[in-house]
């Protein structure tokens, strides 16, 4: 297959045509060839004289003029001595006046070479950047006169209408090339400048109104990517057509028509290597092909494919009634392939796609509507989104857990704040939605199986291949790459064609974990189409991405993604710009969410790091973030920054972005913004978001249910967050109150008291028979967890995770009533609240509820005026911890703990339980009796530095300096690499100051 040509056409005079107003003639037209005039052989003949002059004068004024400077033998210790003269000097500036003509005798040679081949974009001359640029319009000045010229190279037509003053400059790509980011960088700042012009003369565009005529009919065969990116409508309209937005013109041309490969055109971003495309009559450029059998260049092989393709555009009018605008009819056959999705599964309909229902569909987008978006009281927008829950999810419990810690290293002489808050209300809905809703495996197995591929292709030596989106379906991961990458490194293998990587879920499965930096972070959902759910990645798309549709329902989709990009499981670091939208976003990730107060900071901010980026990427010696992201500096400069713009940009603003985003794909850089009509400079992509929640992108042939999180559910899931932030006001006041407490006295004595704190134990029931028994076991243990209700769903989502029918879910909660009874006053033991939560009655107990309670009452009830009573209180709590929580849990079960923050919790409440009976101790000199508390303690919580810290007190007490010797050695020992604590060494300098020299010598 012949070499791509690449060529610069001239800016198209009319204003860009909507589909189907060019009026197109499928018969291959004669060749019409273009006049030259006067002034065309004038600016040859100049350009003729100044080659000469440049290319044979300068050598021979040199040579005969000034010699040759340098030394004709080598260098001598006498000739370094000699005294520098005004001709040492006249020598040096000969010497660089013949580098500047070799650098320029070079890139003519380049020039030329490039001009009578026919490839379109020249190599590039190192620092010639000047120099080529003149001896490239020269050269096409001279070759202008010949019978080809115009289409020999890219800026040989430009550059004579350019003179004439008749169009404006157009430098166009045949496509991106990453290795070449020099070349990159200049073919963005010449797209960006074109975008300006033409947005200052659309008026005049509009005005002049070219119309291509019926008889102007030329193809354009898509060629083999030379680079990373597949070539693109947007790149062809803007090569051929002068505006990248008259794209839509070349795809009404072509969509539905069969392909010499046998498919057919229905994404406009991602066309083939060897497809036709007719274009319209106004077309120009090299690469053009008007009469096949008049094209000596083109293959006969080719022709004939032109021919043929030809022939599918009349019988494709014959079956289009009414025209081209005729609408597409039920039960026509459009194709069944299409490259967006993987092959599993079948392109719905046109007219009546069977997408099942999800809950993404039944979303509301505005706040006056949310009551509606709720199933079960639950709401939808986060049921339906198992990654994006499972993402706040995981961050929240984070965030819980450091709430915890932070207060209890804030408090001196106890904790403050062990109780995290409640949620209730539309916090609680939320936070139940998310219980049901999140997939941790799903997001697991994802992260797993792109830091395992990063790391295959690492051991092969293989970059990493540029992914446009990811499909999750059924469990499987299809990668939808931006141009075949050869063979997948196994386990992966090869989807419905070389675009495509497939990994099964056994296959995911048996990843491990590895030590490589997240190869795609800027991954993040979309929505669902046929149950198979897309991730976009949006630092890899060649431009921006625009959202159309009302403010609401876009408001909706820039949360959902801002959320999940800010809390996935699959990304290392990165930064996510806000701008008009999300500032109550930000307490969900402050380490990644930044919001910008308008455009104007935006562009600013944007234009510093996009120069910072190419910058950081030359000195590396990198041509991609990609090719960057896993080596030496894989944790520093990669991170990729995502910016979700949600207002409407002006039309000045709108050219500024496309600048930017021209050359954003190699360097990290990635783009969503919003748009009211759909047009907007620079977009790759354009979706549209529709009141009914779909997600609509009709040349990616896309229509999916759109992940969305609507105002209401935003404000809930944020209150979840901001109310983890302990409450530093008072740290010395009074711990919140456990939210259940027994009465600790002899009276109290519960009816059902479960062990949960240690082996699991139930006294008081009777050991249910049959396999449902561990069933029962693990709910009524969730439900002890949660004195504040749970819901059905969210139960049946813990113990089934890959979800259950609700009669099987009645059924269990059936048998669950009949097991625990009721009380004597006939008092059902298991009850629904008022707002639908399944709640355990007071009779029935936890070792953890009691721990808590006598916690609670030693502290802040009786035991705060009695210190016989408190004494006794803790000495009971202590004695209630026999080891971890739940310690024979059996394998497979009790998976829904990762969710909860007791693991957490329950360390820090038996610390708290041990330094308070230590303190008690100690009051009375007991130090004995203190240290046994803080051992008892430290088998729990191994790792609280204050239990170590009170007991290198409680041992200095006893007066034995060995036996304290002895402990800070085992502290050291215990620490590792990483040291002591700075408090537990200041501790030790204050009560053994030769504790370094002695622990060493014991050690």
């Amino acid at each position: 297959m012949p070499r791509r040509r690449s060529s610069s056409s001239s800016s198209s005079t009319g204003s860009p045509a909507t589909p189907g107003s060019t009026p197109r003639n499928r018969t291959p037209q004669p060749v019409r060839v273009r006049r030259r005039t006067f002034g065309d052989f004038v600016k040859a003949f100049f350009a003729f004289v100044a080659l000469a002059a440049l290319v044979f004068g300068v050598p021979l004024g040199l040579a005969s003029q000034l010699g040759w400077p340098l030394p004709d033998g080598a260098p001598s210790v006498d000739w370094l001595q000699r005294e520098i003269s005004v001709q040492t000097f006249l020598n040096i500036l000969t010497v660089i006046v013949w580098l500047a003509w070799a650098q320029f005798t070079a890139c003519v040679l380049v020039e030329v070479k490039a001009a009578v081949s026919g490839v379109g974009v020249p190599g590039r001359v190192p620092g010639a950047g000047p120099s080529q640029l003149l001896a490239r319009q020269l050269v096409a000045a001279l070759l202008l006169v010949g019978a080809t010229a115009a289409s020999l190279t890219p800026g040989l037509s430009q550059l004579g209408q350019n003179l004439e003053g008749n169009q404006r400059p157009t430098v166009a790509a045949a496509q991106q090339t990453p290795g070449l980011f020099a070349q990159q960088q200049e073919q963005a700042a010449s797209a960006a400048a074109a975008l300006a012009e033409q947005a200052a003369d659309a008026a005049d565009h509009a005005d002049s109104g070219t119309t291509a005529r019926s008889g102007d009919t030329k193809y354009y065969r898509i060629q083999p990517p030379e680079g990373r990116h597949h070539d693109s409508l947007w790149e062809v309209a803007e090569r051929h057509l002068g505006d990248g937005r008259r794209y839509k013109e070349i795809y009404e041309l072509n969509k539905d028509r069969v392909q010499p490969d046998g498919s057919r055109l229905s994404e406009a971003s991602l066309i083939r290597p060897g497809w036709i495309m007719e274009m319209p009559g106004d077309a120009r450029g090299g690469e053009l092909v008007e009469m096949p059998d008049e094209a000596p260049s083109v293959s006969p092989e080719v022709q004939q494919q032109i021919r043929d393709y030809a022939r599918t555009g009349d019988h494709a009018e014959q079956q289009r009634p009414g025209g081209d605008h005729a609408e597409p009819q039920p039960g026509a056959d459009h194709g069944d392939t299409r490259v967006s999705l993987p092959e599993q599964r079948p392109a719905p309909a046109p007219e009546a796609p069977q997408h099942q229902e999800t809950p993404q569909a039944s979303a509301q987008s505005d706040e006056g509507q949310s009551d509606a978006g709720h199933s079960f009281g639950l709401p939808e927008a986060l049921l339906g989104a198992p990654l994006l829950a499972a993402g706040l999810l995981g961050a929240l419990g984070r965030r819980r857990r450091q709430a915890l810690w932070q207060s209890a290293l804030g408090a001196v002489g106890g904790r403050r704040g062990m109780e995290p808050p409640t949620p209730t209300g539309a916090a609680a809905d939320a936070q139940d939605a998310l219980l049901v809703g999140a997939d941790p495996e799903a997001v697991r197995l994802l992260d797993r199986s792109l830091r395992g591929l990063a790391a295959s292709l690492a051991a092969e030596s293989r970059p990493l291949p540029v992914v446009y989106a990811a499909w999750l379906s059924n469990g499987d991961l299809h990668l939808q790459l931006a141009q075949p990458s050869g063979k997948p490194p196994a386990p992966w293998q090869t989807g419905q064609d070389q675009t495509f990587w497939l990994l099964s879920r056994a296959d995911a499965e048996r990843y491990e974990d590895v030590d490589t930096a997240a190869p795609y972070p800027g991954l993040v959902s979309l929505g669902t189409m046929d149950e198979s759910r897309l991730l976009l990645n949006l630092e890899a798309v060649p431009g921006i991405v625009s959202l159309s549709g009302r403010e609401a329902d876009r408001a909706a989709v820039f949360a959902s993604v801002a959320a999940e990009l800010a809390t996935n499981g699959w990304s290392d670091r990165m930064t996510i710009t806000l701008v008009g939208f999300g500032e109550d976003l930000t307490p969900l990730a402050p380490n990644r969410l930044r919001h910008l107060d308008g455009i104007d900071d935006l562009i600013e901010t944007m234009e510093a790091e996009t120069r910072q980026r190419r910058g950081a990427l030359g000195a590396a010696g990198q041509d991609s973030v990609l090719t960057g992201r896993t080596g030496p500096a894989q944790h520093t400069r990669w991170a990729p920054h995502l910016v979700l713009l949600a207002a409407q940009p002006s039309a000045e603003d709108a050219v500024k972005l496309a600048e930017l985003a021209a050359d954003a794909g190699r360097l990290g850089i990635g783009y969503l913004v919003g748009t009211e009509s759909g047009d907007l400079p620079g977009a790759a992509w354009e979706m549209e978001i529709t009141g009914e929640g779909k997600l609509l992108a009709p040349l990616l042939g896309l229509e999916l249910d759109a992940q969305l999180l609507p105002v209401p559910q935003q404000r809930a899931v944020v209150e979840l967050f901001v109310e983890t932030a302990p409450d530093n006001d008072n740290p010395q006041g009074p711990a919140p109150t456990p939210p259940f407490l027994v009465d600790v006295s002899e009276q109290g004595r519960p009816a059902v008291y479960a062990r949960l704190v240690g082996s699991y134990e139930i006294i008081g029931l009777d050991t249910p028979d049959g396999e449902r028994s561990a069933l029962l076991h693990e709910a009524l243990a969730l439900l002890l967890l949660h004195r504040e209700g749970v819901h059905p769903r969210v139960l049946a989502s813990a113990l089934w995770p890959r979800g259950v029918t609700d009669d099987v879910r009645d059924a269990l909660l059936d048998r669950l009533r009949d097991w625990l009874g009721a009380d004597p006053d006939g008092t059902p033991r298991l009850a629904t609240d008022a707002t639908g939560r399944l709640t355990l009655a007071k009779s029935v107990v936890s070792d953890l509820d009691v721990l808590r309670s006598l916690y609670h009452e030693a502290t802040q009830g009786r035991g705060v005026d009695n210190r016989a009573v408190r004494g006794r209180l803790l000495t009971d709590a202590l004695v209630l911890v026999r080891g971890p929580l739940l310690a024979d849990r059996p394998e497979g079960r009790y998976r829904w703990l990762t969710h909860e923050i007791i693991d957490a919790q329950l360390p820090l409440l038996v610390a708290d339980i041990g330094l308070a009976l230590s303190a008690f101790h100690l009051e009375k000199d007991r130090a004995e009796k203190a240290i046994e508390a803080l051992n008892a303690a430290l088998r729990t919580a191994p790792a609280d530095e204050r239990l170590w810290n009170e007991l290198l007190r409680a041992t200095h007490a006893t007066g034995d300096t060995a036996r304290l010797t002895a402990l800070a050695a085992d502290l050291l020992g215990r620490s590792g690499a990483r040291g002591l604590p700075p408090r537990t060494e200041a501790l030790l300098d204050e009560l053994l100051p030769s504790w370094r020299d002695s622990a060493a010598a014991v050690g």
